[in-house]
C-alpha cells in the first residue's frame, strides 16, 4: 500500500475489488459466512475496499418480476424473515470481519425496520477498516416491481466519507442514473463510487421484443459517472446461481426459464476516463481486483470539475435534506414540576379566621 494523499493532491495507490457472487438465498446466516470469507480473501490480497452486490444478503427479490403480487405472499414473509436490521448481529459479524482483514466493506442487504416486521429497505452500509459503520444509505426509490417488497428511502445515506486512502460514497442499482443523487455525491469531494447491482434483471417475456442489455445498462452508466465526476466507480453484481433459481421458482419450469434467459450484469472497475480496469466473467464467482491511481483525478478535472470551476453555481442551486425518516416523533415537557404547591389564602378566608377569633 503505497502513501495516501487525499484530494488527489500526490500520486497514491489504492487496492479494490468487487465481489462477483452469489447470494445465499433466504439464509443470512449463510450469507454472512459467505460475505466474511471473500473479505478474508480480500485481506489476504490487499484489498482496502471491497464492494458487495445490491442486497446480497439475504438475496434478490426477483420474483416480483413474473408473479402476480397475490402468489407472493409467501415468498414476501421468508424474505422480510430473512432481512436484516443495521444494529443486528449479522452486520455486526461483518464488521468484525472488516476490522480483522482490514478491508473496508459497501455492502448490499434487505433491511427491516426495528419497529415493523414488513417495513424493508433496499440498503447499503459501508464499513471502515476499523469495523465502525461511517454510512448507512437506503435506496431512494425502488425501481419498476422492486416497489412490491421495498419503502423509499431517504437522503441521509447521500454522503461521502473519508476513508483515509480516498473520499467514497455510492448509490444503488438505478439510483447511478439519477443526475440530482450524483452531483451530490460529486460536490461533496466523492472520489471513489461503490455501485451495488442486482443478479438479473428480467424487463420483458417476449423473445421478439428488442433485448434489455443489463451489462451495458450498467457499463454506461458507471461510464457516465466516472466521466462527469471525474471518479473511480467500482460495480458489483450478483451472480444468478441454481440455488437462487431453484430457491425461488421451486418446480416453476417456465418462470426460471425466464430467469435463466434474462440478461445478466457484469461486476467491473472503472476509470474517471470511462474506460474498463477490470470486468468480471459471466457466472463466475470471485473478485475483479484493481490498483487505483488517485493522481489521476487531479488532471483529469483541468477539462471538467462539476463541483467546482465547470459549473455556473449562481445560475443553478440544489439543496439535500439528509433527515432519517421517522414514523414518529415524539416532544416532552422538560419543565420541572413544583416539588410543592404553594399555600394560598384567600381574602374570604382572612375575614373568616378574624369572624371566628372574634
Amino acid at each position: 500500500m503505497n502513501s495516501h494523499v487525499l484530494n488527489g493532491r500526490s500520486a497514491t495507490s489504492v487496492k479494490v475489488a468487487a465481489a462477483n457472487v452469489a447470494s445465499v438465498m433466504f439464509d443470512p446466516e449463510a450469507g454472512v459466512a459467505k460475505a466474511c470469507k471473500f473479505i478474508a480473501e480480500a485481506g489476504s490480497r490487499g484489498v482496502e475496499l471491497l464492494v458487495f452486490p445490491e442486497s446480497f444478503i439475504p438475496g434478490f427479490p426477483i420474483w416480483n418480476a413474473f408473479l402476480r403480487p397475490i402468489d407472493g405472499h409467501a415468498l414476501f414473509r421468508r424474505f422480510a424473515a430473512s432481512s436484516l436490521e443495521v444494529d443486528g448481529p449479522a452486520i455486526a459479524a461483518i464488521a468484525a470481519s472488516a476490522a480483522k482483514h482490514g478491508v473496508a466493506v459497501s455492502l448490499g442487504f434487505s433491511e427491516v425496520a426495528n419497529y415493523s416486521a414488513g417495513c424493508l429497505w433496499n440498503s447499503t452500509v459501508l464499513i471502515n477498516r476499523d469495523g465502525n459503520i461511517v454510512n448507512h444509505h437506503r435506496k431512494l426509490v425502488p425501481t419498476f416491481y422492486e416497489k412490491l417488497t421495498w419503502n423509499r428511502g431517504d437522503g441521509a445515506g447521500l454522503k461521502v466519507v473519508d476513508m483515509g486512502f480516498g473520499k467514497v460514497g455510492g448509490l444503488i442499482c438505478g439510483e447511478n442514473g439519477n443526475p440530482l443523487a450524483r452531483y451530490v455525491l460529486m460536490a461533496q469531494g466523492e472520489q471513489i463510487h461503490c455501485a451495488n447491482y442486482p443478479t438479473v434483471w428480467p424487463f420483458r417475456d417476449d423473445p421478439a421484443a428488442p433485448p434489455y442489455d443489463l451489462r451495458e445498462a450498467i457499463r454506461i452508466r458507471a461510464a457516465a459517472h466516472c466521466f462527469e465526476a471525474k471518479v473511480y466507480t467500482i460495480v458489483s453484481a450478483g451472480v444468478l446461481d441454481d440455488a437462487t433459481v431453484t430457491g425461488i421458482c421451486g418446480e416453476d419450469g417456465q418462470s426460471a426459464d425466464l430467469l435463466r434467459r434474462s440478461s445478466r450484469p457484469a461486476s467491473m472497475i472503472v476509470t474517471p476516463a470511462g474506460t474498463s480496469l477490470a470486468e468480471s466473467r459471466d457466472d463466475e464467482e470471485g473478485l475483479v481486483v484493481a490498483d487505483l491511481d488517485m493522481s489521476h483525478l487531479t488532471e483529469l478535472k483541468q477539462h471538467h470539475d462539476m463541483a467546482g470551476y465547470y459549473n455556473r453555481l449562481d445560475v443553478f442551486s440544489v439543496s439535500l435534506n439528509q433527515t432519517r425518516q421517522a414514523p414518529l416523533l415524539t416532544t416532552q415537557d422538560t419543565r420541572r414540576p413544583r416539588e410543592t404547591a404553594e399555600p394560598t389564602t384567600s381574602e374570604d378566608d382572612l375575614i373568616v379566621g378574624r369572624s371566628a377569633q372574634a
